[in-house]
């Protein structure tokens, strides 16, 4: 029986996962210093492990439906080992873009872990196996900031993609030593990847998720990418590895996802409590100015809400086609990532704007949106639960 215990490596090495693809945010200005790059050009760092991954979500993360996914996981890792190195001993600009841009591609593995601890999981316990392991990437995404800034303090910024190599390395080996095989399935890849495509089609209950994560993930970013600018100026003046430290309060925060997906069953009264909290939290995180306590304290009520909402997302979904869950994982993180970069780029450009201010009065509004958008498709969200999995292929 595939246990909670059980699927503990699995959030460690997905949360390992995708931390690659945020430790560069807080390295940049280290990172510019060191390869003699323009400030005003430096975020392109970013925009080319981005861009991997949403290549990986596409060309990648479909394969779990294909190949053997514990031989899959293996080589994942072992190559993202390989490509954390290389950006690790990069020499020029060309040569980072170029290995950033091969650890986003194959970051997905934290969405190839999703989908195969939820085929592994009993149905009856699929939603907290689930919570488990998107806990854990959560985690890691929000853990990154605070150890960028403690290692690139202690050795440097290669130093951070130095030890996420041999993090990773270590953890592939374990789970390519301990976890069973899986048939591979004759699928031609490129019918593979297109009918990623066609999910949103032929699956009411992923478009009206999927449409969920990307607002939910807009609201995120929309919090998380300005947050420096305030901490670091006056009245607090917070250091970046301070700053950093405000990972902790949303990882505590996400450890909610896992107590939220063992009420699946209960998935519409998860996502609208999940929703409302997620909306009253921008109340004390508009007070930022007045106060650093209140702005953490709804950091965690915010990303609670957040996690409880998104593991009742995927627990739903993978119960309409149990045959394509990382097909399914790849369609329904697409509209994550979407969702992540519009969420970034509005909230810098409110910021410069309006302030702190205008920055809570659009992720609060954002996420009104998505607590509407739910209402009015709660009861469609239904359509889907009793339907037979089709062949998605021709």
């Amino acid at each position: 029986m595939f246990s909670s215990k059980a699927a503990l490596p699995f959030a460690a090495a997905a949360g390992l996962a995708v931390a690659n693809v945020y430790y560069a945010p807080p390295l940049l200005q280290d990172m510019a210093a060191d390869l003699g790059m323009a400030h005003s050009t430096v975020g392109v760092v970013t925009t080319a492990t981005q861009v991997g991954y949403g290549l990986g979500l596409v060309f990648v993360a479909p394969l779990g439906d294909r190949l053997d996914r514990r031989r899959l996981v293996g080589a994942q890792s072992a190559l993202s080992s390989l490509a954390l190195i290389a950006v690790a001993l990069a020499p020029a600009v060309p040569a980072l873009l170029a290995a950033l841009a091969v650890v986003g591609v194959l970051a997905v593995l934290a969405q190839v872990l999703v989908a195969y601890a939820a085929i592994l999981a009993d149905p009856a316990d699929r939603g907290r196996i689930v919570g488990v392991v998107t806990s854990g990437i959560v985690i890691g995404i929000l853990l990154t900031r605070t150890v960028a800034g403690v290692l690139a303090d202690l050795a440097g910024w290669r130093s951070v993609y130095l030890v996420s190599a041999a993090a990773t390395l270590a953890m592939g080996l374990l789970l390519y030593r301990t976890l069973p095989r899986s048939a591979p399935r004759r699928i031609p890849y490129p019918s593979l990847v297109a009918s990623t495509f066609r999910l949103f089609a032929e699956v009411p209950m992923l478009r009206i998720r999927a449409t969920l994560a990307l607002l939910l993930f807009m609201a995120l970013n929309v919090l998380l990418a300005p947050l420096a600018l305030p901490l670091s100026a006056p009245p607090f003046s917070l250091s970046t590895t301070e700053i950093g430290l405000f990972g902790l309060a949303g990882a505590a925060g996400a450890l909610g996802a896992a107590r939220a997906g063992r009420h699946a069953d209960r998935a519409q009264r998860t996502t609208r409590a999940g929703l409302l909290i997620m909306l009253v939290s921008w109340l004390p995180i508009a007070l930022l100015p007045t106060s650093i306590w209140l702005l953490a304290m709804g950091v965690l009520a915010f990303d609670f809400g957040l996690q409880s909402v998104h593991v009742a997302n995927q627990s739903l979904i993978y119960r309409v086609r149990p045959d394509a869950q990382s097909r399914l994982t790849a369609a329904y993180m697409l509209c994550y990532s979407l969702g992540s970069a519009a969420g970034a780029i509005a909230s810098t450009l409110v910021h410069a704007i309006a302030g702190w201010t205008g920055v809570s009065a659009l992720g609060a509004a954002v996420t009104l949106t998505a607590l509407l958008f739910w209402a009015a498709t709660k009861e469609k969200s239904h359509d889907d639960r009793n339907r037979r999995p089709a062949d998605l292929l021709p």
